[in-house]
């Protein structure tokens, strides 16, 4: 079952590149990048997509698509 939950803290975050736009989800995968089949389905990456990684652990990075970033983030 799932429940709500508030964030409390910022995230790091920073955008897909031309690069790694030009080259598909696998290119993402390839660089350790987590990205769901779902964003994957729904044409991620794209430029408007973000990449987030965990400040305690950088190799811990996974997209952000471009509409859920939109809908849930603001610039700090």
């Amino acid at each position: 079952m799932f429940k709500t939950y508030k964030r409390t803290n910022t995230t790091e975050m920073r955008h897909v590149s031309t690069e790694e736009f030009a080259n598909g989800p696998q290119r993402l995968i390839d660089q350790g990048i987590s990205i769901s089949k779902a964003d994957i389905d729904a044409g991620s990456p794209t430029l408007g997509d973000m990449i987030a990684h965990n400040p305690n652990n950088h190799a811990d990075q996974w997209l952000v698509n471009e509409q859920y970033f939109n809908d849930n983030f603001v610039k700090d």
